[in-house]
């Protein structure tokens, strides 16, 4: 599948993306336990929705689990290029504008495509942990505009 509008070098102007880090808490560690957030429908997840899922999950397992007991990883990278046809508003405005001939857009954001299932968070952290992460990943969900599952990739028989 090929996306329309990611190529960089041939866009003057690009947004920054407002995802600060993509990692987060302990990198070194391995913990027996990992979890993940899973979409379960194909969507567009803008660089702010991310964002706001990134700061309310890190802030909740740093509550809970302390600053070295989880990792946090966000795992889609916003590449698709959002363009707008900015239309003019106001009296006169249909003497200055005109309309959708030749509208191309400016860029103006950012956002990741997802597929099914795909995987959009994930945090490995330690067993008495695990309904933190759960809880962590469950208010992340509520920042993304799809509805989402959680999913445990690891450690299932420990968590039982």
């Amino acid at each position: 599948m090929v996306r329309a509008y990611t190529r960089r070098e041939y866009i003057r102007k690009i947004p920054g993306s407002k995802v600060v880090q993509f990692d987060m808490g302990n990198l070194t560690d391995e913990f027996p336990v990992k979890v993940s957030l899973a979409v379960k429908d194909p969507a567009h997840i803008s660089h702010n929705a991310l964002e706001a899922a990134r700061i309310a999950s890190n802030r909740f397992m740093q509550r809970k689990a302390g600053r070295m007991g989880y990792h946090l990883k966000i795992r889609v990278f916003p590449h698709q290029i959002v363009r707008e046809n900015p239309m003019a508003t106001g009296a006169g405005a249909d003497r200055v504008q005109n309309g959708m001939r030749k509208s191309f857009g400016k860029s103006i954001s950012s956002e990741a495509i997802v597929k099914k299932n795909q995987k959009v968070l994930s945090i490995d952290t330690n067993k008495k942990n695990f309904q933190d992460a759960k809880e962590s990943l469950r208010r992340a969900a509520m920042k993304l505009p799809v509805s989402c599952r959680i999913v445990v990739d690891k450690g299932e028989e420990l968590v039982k």
